[in-house]
């Protein structure tokens, strides 16, 4: 189904489903079923062999699935989208795609920390080397690239520290040499930012975080051209089988519907937080990409369009203070993940990131001062409550 509306806020609701094609229920049925019957023996070897379109079996379409799916394509404004188990799984089913033995990627400055774990294992077992490139001009980025290069990978904004990489400079460089760009837009959800719409070839998800928003599913998405997720899908996916679950998807499915409300939201009381943590006397440096004197800023305002709802923040101190602050917090939660209804946090170096070695870890400004705040839908005042008094603590 192709993309039918103007405006996000309504393709969230409609787009990639219609209820007159299912008995008029207006929420998309769940097909939770892991086959599907053919009327004879021949429809069973037409649909195998590609004659005729149809299902088959979950692993490899589902129709809860598929709805989700060509909403994701409508919202990121791509061909085709296609759904995981994990973000993780969406992660390496793309890059296991783009990739053979002895090929090299190009990847932004930092990386979430089982991304930085899966390129060590690639590189380890196939010999797919990697490297880290700040990308803050198209003469850094381009000496970067090698003969062996199959892909770009950038993270914007970076986690946890908020760096921003200019999407459209990347893209520009990456077609003088023929190399797909893959953009983890996890950050920042399609209401925030479109990497297909600055050039980008491929764009990625955890759609755990705001795609779901509700903490209560796990789940990757991938965008991009139909020619390349139709190969994934009957390659990685199928065989790798990193598949998401149709109750899963209908999760996500309702999820999206509020997306745009809860974004709006996550991004109020994120502008908050930031102004009131920027001036607190604990608070050594904060990085947050609405933040005006950003070096990022002018990135921010060509290729996004709020802020976001995550901020990252180094105290005054220690790790063992860093730790204790978190300690000392009433209601806000301290836990991995974000973009959920409860505000989270979480200390990188320990946590989301510790699986990369200290020397790669530091280089890319992961301190053990860092904290990383996903700011949630609460009244943003109960928020910096709690924030300031654990703070005075420290």
């Amino acid at each position: 189904m192709a993309k039918r509306f103007k405006h996000l806020e309504t393709s969230v609701i409609h787009d990639g489903y219609d209820a007159k094609d299912m008995l008029g229920s207006l929420t998309p049925p769940l097909f939770q079923t892991s086959t599907f019957t053919f009327a004879t023996a021949e429809q069973g070897e037409r649909r195998f062999s590609g004659d005729e379109e149809g299902y088959i079996y979950s692993r490899i379409g589902n129709p809860t699935v598929t709805a989700l799916e060509e909403r994701m394509a409508a919202l990121e404004h791509g061909e085709r989208g296609l759904a995981f188990g994990s973000g993780m799984a969406a992660v390496s089913a793309v890059l296991i795609a783009l990739t053979k033995a002895n090929d090299h990627i190009v990847c932004s400055s930092g990386l979430y920390g089982c991304t930085f774990d899966l390129l060590s294992m690639m590189e380890e077992k196939y010999v797919i080397t990697h490297s880290l490139s700040n990308m803050n001009s198209a003469d850094e980025l381009r000496k970067c690239i090698k003969p062996e290069t199959a892909c770009i990978y950038v993270e914007t904004p970076i986690n946890p520290t908020m760096k921003l990489i200019d999407l459209a400079m990347v893209a520009k460089v990456a077609k003088e040499f023929a190399i797909p760009v893959v953009v983890d837009n996890t950050f920042c959800s399609p209401y925030i930012q479109r990497p297909l719409d600055l050039g980008c070839d491929i764009v990625v998800h955890s759609a755990t975080k705001y795609i779901g928003g509700h903490g209560d599913v796990i789940a990757g998405l991938v965008v991009g051209s139909k020619d390349f997720l139709d190969t994934v899908q009957m390659s990685t996916q199928k065989d790798i089988g990193g598949i998401i679950s149709p109750f899963d998807a209908w999760l996500l499915i309702r999820g999206l519907k509020t997306l745009p409300v809860r974004l709006d939201r996550h991004c109020d009381n994120a502008e908050q937080i930031f102004t009131k943590l920027k001036d607190h006397p604990k608070v050594a440096s904060i990085y947050y990409p609405g933040d005006q004197a950003n070096p990022s800023y002018a990135i921010m305002e060509k290729q996004m369009k709020r802020g976001g709802g995550m901020i990252s923040f180094e105290i005054k101190g220690t790790k063992q203070d860093a730790q204790a602050m978190l300690n000392a917090l009433s209601f806000v939660k301290i836990a991995v993940s974000l973009g959920d209804a409860e505000t989270l946090i979480e200390h990188p170096a320990t946590m989301t990131h510790a699986v990369i070695p200290e020397a790669f870890r530091l280089e890319m400004g992961i301190t053990d001062q860092l904290i990383r705040l996903s700011v949630g839908l609460e009244k943003w005042e109960d928020v910096w409550d709690d924030l300031k008094q654990a703070l005075d603590k420290i």
